[in-house]
């Protein structure tokens, strides 16, 4: 590996906190040029825009490269490689690549193209770090819970087998070098000790467990762990999902089926908000009577001049001021809707526009 410029990959759940994680490593980066590729599901870019202009030191808007609108595992061809080699062919390289994934893609076919000769001598993965809202798991809502499968089985005689969503979240883990067990601020030290202890029975023997509030861990303890993960493939396969076959070279990109057309995200847009306080229950009650898994997006409240960060997972909406409006921001809301296929987008829009 000597000679390669790491690259970590962030993945993680919808909502777990991946951007907070970046957030926090940038402002404790000490010198440390690192960039950005920030992968969403969705037009609207929310949180590579969190990223740029974040008014970190050393961060500069071209150490953000966004890919928008589909999922990373999907197009390493046409989108990841063409990124990292642009990042690797400029004048002043970075000491590090952060990779963050969308909440709905794998980390394990974004390993496997680190491989991919156009970049293999070049760079190399440093190591899979997985967020998890560990409040949320604490909470049974993730299928891969036995618990919540039993729970689920008991109101619909027709379900046979875990969800696309509970076979994401396990094959997050399976891949993970480190796992950051978000939000553990809101558990008791024994909820998170038992959560802990029935995560490691999925994981591989040797994965760190880090108990965090708010994406608050130390860059020197996410960066330079080198793993060297593309070399370790088998390690960390894909438990539900196996996207080469035997005879396949690990080169060639082959179209790979896990559940995409599961989910689908639209965005809202509509104009000021007067409440920001109102405004948050209403999404926590459209989410609760529709089954969104993920909204998040921007706001002007009344005639304030800062924009309104909201981010909402289950029944918790998040909001915060960031920074001032830019002239395009202002006068209006943003939104992107996350959930499984099936969503209502015209009663969940009425119900979000005001």
């Amino acid at each position: 590996m000597a000679g390669k410029i790491p690259a970590t990959v962030i993945t993680g759940f919808l909502g777990a906190g991946k951007t907070t994680l970046v957030q926090h490593m940038l402002a404790n980066a000490n010198g440390k040029r690192i960039a950005l590729i920030i992968n969403e599901f969705g037009d609207l870019g929310i949180d590579g825009d969190l990223l740029k202009g974040c008014g970190i030191e050393g961060c500069e808007d071209d150490d953000v490269m966004e890919l928008s609108n589909g999922c990373i595992c999907c197009t390493v061809a046409e989108d990841f490689v063409p990124a990292i080699e642009k990042l690797l062919g400029r004048e002043n390289p970075p000491d590090h690549i952060v990779i963050e994934t969308s909440g709905l893609a794998l980390p394990q076919p974004l390993v496997r193209a680190f491989n991919w000769p156009e970049i293999r001598s070049k760079v190399t993965v440093d190591g899979v770090v997985t967020v998890v809202d560990s409040a949320a798991v604490g909470e049974g809502r993730f299928a891969h819970n036995e618990a919540a499968i039993d729970a689920q089985r008991a109101t619909d005689e027709m379900l046979d087998h875990e969800t696309p969503l509970s076979e994401l979240f396990e094959d997050q883990l399976a891949c993970a070098d480190m796992i950051i067990l978000n939000k553990a601020d809101l558990l008791s030290s024994a909820q998170a000790d038992e959560i802990e202890a029935s995560l490691s029975a999925g994981v591989r023997s040797g994965v760190q467990f880090i108990r965090a509030e708010m994406g608050a861990v130390s860059p020197r303890t996410l960066l330079g762990l080198g793993i060297g993960a593309e070399d370790d493939l088998s390690a960390r396969h894909e438990v539900h999902h196996h996207h080469h076959h035997d005879g396949e070279d690990d080169h060639d990109h082959h179209h790979h089926e896990h559940g995409h057309d599961e989910f689908e995200s639209f965005q809202i847009t509509r104009d000021v908000i007067e409440d920001a306080e109102g405004f948050a229950d209403t999404i926590a009650r459209t989410m609760r009577d529709h089954g969104i898994l993920r909204l998040k997006g921007f706001a002007q409240v009344g005639s304030k001049p800062m924009r309104l960060v909201i981010q909402a997972v289950g029944p918790r909406v998040d909001t915060y001021f960031d920074r001032p409006l830019t002239a395009a921001e202002k006068g209006k809301t943003d939104l992107v809707v996350i959930g499984q296929t099936g969503l209502d987008r015209v009663v969940i829009t009425a119900a979000l526009a005001g």
